[in-house]
């Protein structure tokens, strides 16, 4: 693999591009286009996972091109009746996946419909010190709605009393967000941040400004990728967490590469000399700052 990652990277400086320093199989990486500063993310490629070809090009230009690998040989036929029983069982799995996912939304739906305005006195709501920003109330727990960048409900978050969350079953969370407040209409500032309450925190610090919550760390870059497809000239913000006494800290790793992916800033809580270790996000923050001023 490290032969045809040598390849693939030596194609893309040849067409005048400046590739990443390592390839993520299966994914679309960005870097800068021809001729761009670090901080442009025109430049694109893909290393297909079968290690047998890729694609990649400049957006600010239309370059594109197909590339395949030296060592590409025609499989024989045992090998290639394997490859076509391996996709089928792949393509399977993923239309049970899309039968799941719609089945949820349908239910998602469904919740949302018997559900009621969340009430102000919710615990979760007092603890974290935020307000419902219009959010319904289910059996007791809070119901957020997560939705995708075509404005499709794609499943549902779940938040008891106690801030316990878990996601509806079947439902898609990657490229899903909350929508916590803000026009989706021209924005001229959109932060994306992982937790909702997080989100409730930014909304109320940056009036005006179009806000949305991932869920989790994991779903930061596609999230902001994606909002910056759908608004290329607006200002984005990546608002990352910062898990300070987890190895490698993923909260701030996740959110730098999201940054870095879709030409976005990154901010992390700026935390005083006496703030606890233990607080992790702008939420944490200011609670912790509300309660120390009292």
């Amino acid at each position: 693999m490290n032969d045809v990652s040598n390849q693939f990277r030596e194609a893309i400086r040849e067409a005048g591009l400046s590739p990443p320093d390592y390839f993520e199989y299966g994914r679309i990486q960005r870097f800068p286009g021809k001729g761009k500063s670090n901080n442009n993310k025109a430049g694109w490629c893909m290393l297909f996972d079968d290690g047998l070809a890729g694609c990649f090009g400049d957006w600010s230009t239309g370059f594109s091109r197909i590339w395949h690998a030296n060592n590409f040989t025609p499989l024989s036929q045992p090998e290639a009746s394997s490859i076509i029983k391996v996709k089928a069982a792949r393509l399977r799995a993923e239309k049970r996946i899309i039968l799941l996912q719609t089945e949820a939304a349908k239910r998602a739906a469904s919740i949302l419909d018997s559900s009621i305005p969340s009430s102000h006195n919710h615990p979760y709501l007092i603890r974290k010190q935020i307000m419902p920003f219009g959010i319904k109330e289910y059996k007791e727990a809070l119901v957020l709605p997560l939705q995708d960048f075509s404005g499709n409900l794609t499943s549902l978050q779940f938040i008891d009393m106690d801030g316990n969350k878990r996601l509806l079953k079947g439902g898609r969370k990657k490229g899903s967000f909350v929508h916590v407040a803000g026009s989706a209409d021209e924005p001229e500032l959109v932060i994306i941040c992982e937790g909702w309450a997080t989100g409730c925190t930014l909304a109320s610090e940056n009036n005006g400004a179009l806000v949305l919550a991932a869920i989790d760390a994991g779903n930061l870059d596609v999230v902001a990728i994606d909002a910056r497809d759908k608004w290329p000239f607006t200002e984005l913000l990546v608002a990352g967490d910062d898990d300070r006494l987890v190895p490698g800290n993923p909260g701030a790793t996740k959110a730098r590469i999201a940054a870095s992916l879709s030409s976005a800033r990154l901010t992390l809580p700026n935390w005083p000399e006496d703030a606890p270790d233990t607080l992790t996000d702008f939420n944490d923050l200011a609670c912790w700052l509300n309660r120390g001023s009292l």
